[in-house]
């Protein structure tokens, strides 16, 4: 039986993944708060906590909901697989339009510019759960279709969501092996015409909760 971490922003997350995946003994649900700082900080002290007490970790999986970018084509209620995490915001404001790190010339981590990896042996784990693509990891979500549509174009991403790139950036930082998995409760854009439907979302985080037991116990 495998040890996971799951890290979640609110209560409401954890309890979508379902009582099953929640009360086993091999996955550790933890409620960060929302946000990246938060997310991390989470991480970072569980994992270091489990590893002082000599029972460590295989796999960190940030999950939760999220929202669809333009041009996605994503479902609300479909689950998406990261095959990578971006931050969206770190880099440097030019003339031209924003620059990620590379423009500013300093690394993030022991990766290239704004995209942190995720495990390729968790995306082939999970991948059958749903879309693989680029999430996006924002600190301010996409109220408008302006902010909505340079996070899509300045990243690459499908969707976006608070947390996925700092929870596997944390734990690449501790050599955990690390994913993100969300489902789409909304999309992005001008908020008043913005379409929402959370109890989709949460009903798809059940299979998430399914999966993850599964993994855990193989």
């Amino acid at each position: 039986m495998k040890r996971i971490l799951v890290i979640v922003a609110v209560e409401a997350e954890r309890a979508a993944l379902g009582a099953r995946c929640v009360a086993s003994p091999a996955v550790r649900v933890v409620v960060a708060g929302i946000g990246r700082t938060n997310a991390a900080a989470a991480a970072a002290e569980t994992l270091a906590e489990a590893r002082a007490a000599g029972t460590p970790f295989v796999a960190v999986i940030s999950t939760g909901i999220a929202g669809a970018l333009p041009g996605s084509n994503l479902s609300i209620g479909a689950v998406i697989v990261a095959d990578v995490c971006i931050y969206a915001e770190e880099g440097i404001a030019l003339p031209e339009g924003q620059g990620d790190m590379r423009a500013l010339g300093f690394p993030l981590g022991d990766f290239e510019g704004n995209r942190v990896p995720v495990d390729a042996a968790l995306l082939v784990a999970f991948r059958a759960l749903g879309t693989a693509c680029a999430i996006a990891t924002v600190a301010t979500c996409s109220g408008t279709d302006a902010a909505a549509l340079a996070v899509r174009t300045r990243t690459g991403a499908m969707a976006e969501a608070m947390e996925g790139a700092a929870v596997v950036h944390a734990a690449r930082r501790a050599g955990v092996p690390a994913i993100e998995i969300r489902s789409i409760s909304n999309t992005t854009g001008d908020r008043p015409k913005q379409r929402w439907d959370i109890a989709a979302a949460f009903t798809a985080l059940a299979r998430v909760g399914d999966e993850i037991l599964k993994f855990a116990q193989s």
